[in-house]
């Protein structure tokens, strides 16, 4: 079993920053890629950014392509979202996710889920 807790949402006005912090527990994530989706109401999840535990593979929705950057700390078992430049259309609950299918951006590939984090941007 994996536990995802997520942490550092917030409200921000366009233009500012946030680091959402993602971490993990219960099992051994270097096998895992660690993902980031976002839901606004009436919506699927949408996803936003991936890495692989093991190695430098991270990959971005084209949406947030050189504003947001995902990494992680093996050994605080973290993973991070950092948002530049946020924009009011970046207004969403963030999800932290894992799978075992490296290079996924459905949702449904997505076993293991953290509670979700708001993150509104103001105009």
């Amino acid at each position: 079993q994996v536990q995802l807790v997520e942490s550092g949402g917030g409200l921000v006005q366009a233009g500012g920053s946030l680091r959402l912090s993602c971490a993990a527990s219960g099992s051994t994530f270097s096998r895992y890629t660690m993902g980031w989706f976002r839901q606004t109401p009436g919506k699927d999840r949408e996803f936003v950014a991936a890495i692989r535990w093991s190695s430098d593979s991270p990959y971005y929705a084209d949406s947030v392509w050189g504003r947001f950057t995902i990494s992680r700390d093996n050994a605080k078992n973290t993973v991070y979202l950092q948002m530049n430049s946020l924009k009011p259309e970046d207004t969403a609950v963030y999800y932290c996710a894992a799978t075992l299918v490296h290079g996924s951006r459905r949702y449904s590939a997505y076993g293991y889920w953290g509670q979700g984090t708001q993150v509104t941007v103001s105009p």
